[in-house]
């Protein structure tokens, strides 16, 4: 189903995270994910929500059903809400994942591994990469699941017929140093892809002392902003009117002219 004469309001929650303290983070976001109860059909945190940024994986990593996976099944159901994040999972023997969550009020969890493992943080050497795009089917839109470092690669990215999507969510621990490219490609994807695109950055220094600044946004097809976050924490709701997508597309169909590419594993 296409978001066609659908309307999808997306909570933004950008927060300060704990130093791999999952209750304290747990705790916190719960007051924020709370404000936005009933008036939301997607709430957002940042990547890695539990621990901060960190490649601590055998001592800070939860099973798939763990309590994190727990907690957001009970705020999905409180808030009527799907809520998505990412998270350290250890999917097997020492098999650690960065795991993008999406959990739906009736239960239902989907889950996307991120793909680019940021080598320069060490996030090769510590994790496994996901090998498959994920696709959710959420309140008639179609929503593409990704993580901060994936930002990088538009093949990845790309809108294509076993990746079709309305709205993509790129989730991050985006530090600050790196703010200005942050902005720009979140408005590349939504313009090259002809989609809405939701960008969670976290907020306040990790416990190796980088700084992040946010600037999370809500983009339209155009890449215009619906929605932008400065520095500061907390919640914001985007809009997003799946009529005009559909228009835009119709008249503008790009994505007819573009050339057919195989993806390298």
């Amino acid at each position: 189903m296409n978001a066609s004469g659908h309307v999808l309001r997306v909570g933004l929650v950008q927060s300060k995270l704990h130093w791999h303290d999952a209750q304290a983070n747990r705790d916190h976001l719960t007051t924020q994910i709370m404000a936005l109860a009933n008036s939301t059909d997607v709430i957002v945190l940042p990547e890695m929500f539990t621990t901060g940024f960190t490649m601590e994986t055998a001592r800070l990593a939860e099973p798939p059903e763990g309590p994190t996976c727990e907690w957001l099944r009970k705020l999905s159901a409180a808030t009527n809400a799907a809520i998505t994040g990412s998270l350290i999972v250890n999917a097997g023997t020492a098999d650690y994942r960065n795991r993008m969550l999406f959990v739906q009020p009736d239960g239902a969890v989907h889950f996307y591994d991120k793909r680019h493992l940021f080598r320069m943080g060490g996030e090769h050497k510590a994790f496994a990469a996901g090998s498959s795009n994920v696709v959710v089917s959420w309140r008639g839109f179609r929503i593409g699941l990704l993580v901060c470092y994936d930002l990088r690669f538009p093949v990845w990215s790309r809108r294509r017929a076993e990746f079709d999507y309305d709205v993509l969510i790129y989730v991050a621990n985006w530090p600050a140093v790196r703010a200005y490219p942050w902005t720009q490609l979140l408005r590349a994807r939504a313009i090259e892809n002809q989609s809405f695109v939701i960008g969670l950055n976290r907020i306040g220094r990790d416990g190796h002392g980088i700084a992040h600044q946010g600037d999370s946004a809500a983009l339209d097809f155009l890449g215009k902003p619906l929605v932008e976050l400065d520095s500061a924490a907390g919640t914001a709701t985007a809009v997003l009117d799946g009529g005009t997508l559909r228009v835009f597309r119709e008249k503008f169909p790009a994505q007819l002219d573009a050339d057919d590419f195989e993806l390298k594993p």
